[in-house]
C-alpha cells in the first residue's frame, strides 16, 4: 500500500519530487530513471509509426495530484495538462475529501456498443424480428472474430435493434452489438465485429448496410462516484462552511437548469478526466464525445454532477458519467509515457481506472465551484500564471514563492514586473554590519578520478560563483543557502553536510560562543560536480574570518576548505578547493601543499555546462572507482596513465587556444571515464546532443554518476545551449568560466 499524502511537493525541484515518490514506493526505480533522463517521452521513430506525416513529438507537462483516496485505496493521480491551477485544485479537493474518507465509486459492467445502420428495408418490423431470432448465431459469429477476447472473459454479449426515422421519413434500423472488451478500450475489437456480421444482418433484413462502426456514447459503461464533505471542512477566510456549501449547491442547480452554464461546468469536470486519460494513453476525444452526448440524453444539455445538502448539513457530491477506458492495447504498448502513467495510478483493471477518473472529475468540479463561490476562479489562475511568469523571468527556485507573492499583490503579472522583482531581491541589502566574501566554482576539463591517484587534472574556475555574507546572530548560528532552498541551524542539523562543514570551520578558526547568521548565494547547483561544496567552504571561511578579524592566507583558507571536502567526500583530490580558493586555471596534481602552478590563460573559454536531472555524489563515485581499481589495479592504472597524459597535453592546447585539439582530447577522456563506469546514459545523451549541435568536445565533468557535462564549442555556444535546453536539460548561466582572475 502506498501513502498518497504529499505536502509541499510543488516547492521541490523535479529531481527531488521524483526521489520522494520513489522513496514512497509510488514510482518504481526504473520509472524514476526514465523520468530523470527524460526517456519517458515518446520517441519520434515510434510516433512516425502511429500517425502520418510526423515531424516531431509535442510535449505537455506530466504532473501528479496527491492525497486521493478512492474506495479506501490511496491513489496518486497522473495528469497531462497545461492549464494552470488544475493540478493544485485536484490536490486540494482530494485532501479535503480525505478527511471524511475520500471518494467512493462504482463502475457498471463495461460494454461498448458497435452500430450497424441499415437502409432500404421494406418492412422494419419483420427485419427486427429476423435479427432478434438470429441473435445467438450472430453473437457466435461476432465472437469468432476475436476468440481470445472470450478466453479472457469478454466478448459480444447482446444485440439490440432500434428503428429510426430520417428527416425525410425514410426508415433506418440501428443494430447495436454490445461487447465486453475487458481491460481494453476496444474500438478496433468492436469495429471488426461490426464489419464481420454486417453482411449477414443485411441479408436477414433484405436491406443495405449504410454504416458499421462503434458508438462513443458509452452509456453501457457508466461510472458513479460520490463524496461526503462536512460543512466545517469547507470554510475559508471570508465565508463559513455552511455558506460555501450553499453556494456550491446553488451553482450546481444552475448548471442543471442552464445549458450555457452546464457547458462550462462540464468542461471543468473534463479538465480532470481528460488529463488522466491522456496520462494513461486513453482516447480522451472519445471520452469527451461520450460524456457530452450523455449530458444531453434527456433532450437538453445539463450538468453531469450534482451537489446537494445532506440531512446533517454536509455537502453531498455525485457524478454519473460514461467512461469506456482501457489499460491494455492501443498505443499503450508503444508509448512509454502512457505505461508510466498507468503505473502511477496503481490500478489493476479498466474498471478501477474508470472509477479513479470519475472521482477525479468530481474532485475537479468541487474545487472549481468552491473557487467560484468564494474568492473567484481567477485568483487561482492568476497565481499559477504568476509562477510561469516568475520562472520565465529567471527567478531561482528558492525565490519563486516570494516573486509570485509580490507579482500577485502588485496586480501586474507581467514579465517586466517579474524581472523587476527578481532584480530587487538580488539587490537586497545585507544585514547591518555584515561582511561578505566570494569563491569560484570549478570545471574539470580533463583528469577526473585519475587526479585522486596522484595524476594531473586540467581545471578552470567559474568566477564569483558563490557569495557568503556573515552578520551577528542572537541565539545560534544558522546557514541559509537561498538558491538551494536550504536553512539549517549549525550544531543541530548534523545530517546536513553544509552545516557540518560550517561547524568544522568554526573549530579550525577556534571560534567559540559566537553566533552568526551566514547567508550564501550560489549559481552552482548542488551535487552537480561543479565544486559547490568547496566554493561554499572557501567563501564562508573567508567571510567568517573577515568578520572575526582573523588574518588568513589563501593557503590557510585552502587547507580549511580541503578539510571540509574530506568531511563531505571522504578522499578528495583537493582540486575543487584549490581552484575555488585561488581562482586560476590549473594543471593540478595532488601534493602536500595542495596547490599547483596556475596556467596563464587570459581568454574566456567558449564552453557550455549542462546539468543532468540527477546528482552525482562524489563520495559514492570515488568509492566505487576505488573498489573496481582494487579488483583490477593494472588495467585501471593504465587508464589513469592515459588520462594523465591527456591532461598534460590538454594544458598545452588550452594555453595555445587550440580548441580543436583540446576538444578531441575531451572526447577521448570521456571514453576512458565511461570505461571506469562513472558515466551514465543521461550524461551520454547530453554529450551526444552537444556534439551534434557543434561542440568540438564534450564530456562529463566532476565525479560522474549524474551531475554535469561540459562542452567546448567555439562559435557554437548559443546553438549547444539551445539544443540542451530544448531536450529538457538546464545549462549553467555563467560566462565567467575559464578566464584567469
Amino acid at each position: 500500500m502506498i501513502d498518497s499524502r504529499l505536502s509541499g511537493l510543488h516547492k521541490l525541484p523535479v529531481a527531488e519530487r521524483i526521489a520522494l515518490l520513489t522513496k514512497r514506493n509510488i514510482l518504481a526505480a526504473d520509472d524514476a530513471r526514465l523520468l530523470l533522463r527524460g526517456q519517458q517521452v515518446l520517441k519520434v521513430q515510434a510516433a512516425d509509426k502511429m500517425v502520418e506525416n510526423v515531424l516531431g513529438v509535442f510535449g505537455l507537462p506530466l504532473a501528479i495530484a496527491p492525497n486521493f483516496v478512492v474506495n479506501g485505496r490511496d491513489c496518486v493521480v497522473p495528469l497531462v495538462i497545461e492549464e494552470p491551477s488544475v493540478v493544485a485544485a485536484l490536490g486540494y479537493a482530494a485532501a479535503v475529501a480525505r478527511r471524511s474518507g475520500g471518494f467512493s465509486a462504482a463502475a457498471d459492467t463495461s460494454l461498448l456498443a458497435g452500430q450497424i445502420h441499415l437502409v432500404a428495408i421494406s418492412d422494419t418490423e419483420v427485419a427486427q424480428a429476423a435479427i432478434i431470432d438470429a441473435k445467438t448465431a450472430l453473437l457466435e459469429q461476432a465472437n469468432n472474430v476475436h476468440p481470445r477476447l472470450q478466453q479472457r472473459g469478454g466478448g459480444a454479449r447482446d444485440i439490440e435493434v432500434r428503428p429510426l426515422l430520417l428527416a425525410d421519413g425514410r426508415p433506418v434500423l440501428a443494430v447495436h452489438i454490445l461487447v465486453d472488451t475487458c481491460d481494453a478500450m476496444g474500438a478496433n475489437l468492436v469495429n471488426s465485429m461490426c464489419e464481420s456480421i454486417a453482411p449477414e444482418i443485411a441479408g436477414l433484413c433484405g436491406g443495405k448496410v449504410a454504416l458499421r462502426i462503434l458508438s462513443n456514447l458509452s452509456d453501457r459503461a457508466r461510472v458513479r462516484a460520490q463524496v461526503v464533505l462536512p460543512a466545517g471542512h469547507l470554510a475559508d477566510d471570508t465565508m463559513s462552511g455552511a455558506a460555501v456549501r450553499d453556494g456550491i449547491v446553488m451553482a450546481s442547480d444552475i448548471a442543471l437548469a442552464d445549458p450555457y452554464r452546464a457547458a462550462t461546468h462540464n468542461k471543468g469536470v473534463m479538465n480532470g478526466i481528460d488529463a488522466v486519460a491522456i496520462a494513461t494513453g486513453n482516447d480522451w476525444r472519445a471520452l469527451q464525445a461520450g460524456v457530452h452526448a450523455f449530458a444531453a440524453r434527456h433532450g437538453r444539455y445539463a450538468a453531469i454532477t450534482r451537489w446537494t445538502a445532506g440531512a446533517d448539513g454536509e455537502l453531498l457530491g455525485e457524478i454519473d458519467v460514461p467512461l469506456k477506458v482501457g489499460i491494455v492495447g492501443g498505443t499503450l504498448a508503444t508509448n512509454p509515457a502512457a505505461r508510466l502513467g498507468l503505473a502511477l495510478t496503481g490500478v489493476a483493471s479498466a474498471a478501477e481506472l474508470a472509477e479513479l477518473m470519475a472521482a477525479v472529475g468530481l474532485a475537479q468540479n468541487f474545487s472549481a465551484l468552491r473557487a467560484l463561490v468564494t474568492s473567484g476562479i481567477q485568483r487561482g489562475h492568476m497565481r499559477m500564471h504568476a509562477r510561469s511568469v516568475a520562472s520565465a523571468a529567471g527567478a531561482p527556485s528558492s525565490r519563486i514563492d516570494d516573486v509570485v507573492e509580490q507579482l500577485v499583490a502588485s496586480g501586474e503579472v507581467k514579465d517586466w514586473k517579474a524581472r523587476e522583482i527578481v532584480a530587487s531581491l538580488d539587490a537586497e541589502e545585507p544585514a547591518e554590519g555584515a561582511v561578505s566574501a566570494s569563491a569560484a566554482g570549478k570545471i574539470i576539463l580533463l583528469g577526473e578520478h585519475a587526479v585522486v591517484y596522484g595524476h594531473h587534472a586540467l581545471a578552470v574556475p567559474i568566477h564569483d560563483a558563490v557569495h557568503a555574507s556573515v552578520s551577528q546572530a542572537e541565539h545560534n548560528t544558522s546557514l541559509t543557502i537561498t538558491d538551494w532552498g536550504l536553512h539549517v541551524v549549525v550544531g543541530e542539523d548534523e545530517s546536513d553536510g553544509a552545516a557540518a562543514a560550517v561547524k568544522l570551520i568554526f573549530e579550525k578558526l577556534r571560534l567559540r560562543d559566537v553566533h552568526l547568521d551566514i547567508r550564501v548565494s550560489s549559481i552552482l547547483p548542488r551535487g552537480m560536480g561543479l565544486g559547490s561544496s568547496a566554493a561554499i567552504a572557501v567563501a564562508v571561511t573567508r567571510a567568517i574570518a573577515k568578520y572575526s578579524r582573523i588574518e588568513l592566507t589563501d593557503n590557510a583558507v585552502n587547507e580549511i576548505a580541503f578539510a571540509c571536502e574530506q568531511l563531505s567526500h571522504g578522499t578528495p583530490s583537493g582540486v575543487d578547493n584549490t581552484i575555488s580558493c585561488f581562482g586560476n586555471a590549473m594543471l593540478f596534481r595532488k601534493s602536500a601543499a595542495l596547490c599547483s602552478e596556475p596556467l596563464a590563460i587570459s581568454a574566456r573559454l567558449p564552453i557550455v555546462v549542462g546539468c543532468s536531472h540527477s546528482s552525482g555524489p562524489t563520495r559514492e563515485q570515488v568509492a566505487g572507482v576505488s573498489l573496481r581499481r582494487d579488483n583490477n589495479p593494472q588495467r585501471y592504472d593504465a587508464l589513469f596513465q592515459q588520462i594523465d597524459q591527456l591532461s598534460i597535453d590538454g594544458a598545452k592546447a588550452l594555453a595555445n587556444q587550440n580548441y580543436s585539439e583540446l576538444g578531441s582530447m575531451m572526447n577521448v577522456c570521456q571514453g576512458l571515464l565511461n570505461a571506469i563506469e562513472v558515466s551514465t546514459p543521461e550524461l551520454e545523451e547530453m554529450i551526444h546532443i552537444a556534439r551534434d549541435a557543434g561542440a568540438v568536445g564534450a564530456k562529463l565533468t566532476g565525479a560522474g554518476g549524474g551531475g554535469s557535462m561540459v562542452a567546448l564549442c567555439p562559435g557554437r555556444e548559443a546553438e549547444v545551449r539551445a539544443a540542451l535546453e530544448q531536450a529538457g536539460f538546464t545549462t549553467l548561466k555563467t560566462t565567467a568560466a575559464g578566464a584567469a582572475a
